[in-house]
């Protein structure tokens, strides 16, 4: 039985590794598909990602101790994102009609978003391998393996969605407002 269950825990990054293509192409398709918006989910959003990003700057902000820079590439990550997603929401196809709003986000802008995300992910982990076998020279391989830029692209994810749901929330609201 212990070893099914360590055999179980070096298969799962494995698997996790195999099936990330998969994941990329499922998020970019449900991320670019058309939706009819909903207040309670852009309320919902809205509000997990805010605390989902507040707690990735108090992360941040605790790891600045070790990873110089952390927390500022982390802060701008969010204004940048948060750029995009107004920018996304500019670019989004809204659809208005009485009792319902749909709209479409833009694929390209969403496909950016996440090759941007994964591609940050891999180089991250490459960088930190390479870096972690030869040493870290004069500092901690951890900054030397680009953590805070990781947090950085981390963060635009997260200041993209933050910002297009706000803006989701407000045109919904605002449609509402309008008799519909």
């Amino acid at each position: 039985m212990p070893l099914l269950a360590l055999g179980l825990v070096l298969l799962l990054p494995l698997l996790a590794i195999v099936l990330m293509p998969l994941t990329l192409v499922q998020r970019y398709r449900m991320g670019s598909a058309r939706r009819r918006a909903r207040g309670w989910l852009a309320a919902l959003n809205v509000f997990g990602i805010a605390a989902s990003t507040a707690l990735f700057l108090a992360g941040a902000a605790v790891a600045s101790y070790w990873v110089a820079g952390s927390f500022s590439h982390a802060l701008l990550g969010v204004a940048g994102g948060s750029l995009l997603g107004v920018l996304g929401l500019v670019l989004s196809r809204w659809e208005a009609a009485p009792g319902s709003l749909h709209y479409t986000p833009n694929r390209w802008l969403v496909l950016t978003i996440t090759l941007v995300a994964a591609g940050r992910i891999a180089w991250g982990l490459a960088n930190a391998w390479h870096s972690w076998r030869t040493g870290a020279g004069d500092g901690s391989w951890l900054a030397s393996a680009g953590v805070a830029e990781s947090l950085a692209a981390g963060a635009v994810v997260l200041g993209y969605y933050l910002a297009y749901w706000m803006g989701v929330r407000r045109r919904f609201r605002r449609h509402l407002g309008q008799g519909a």
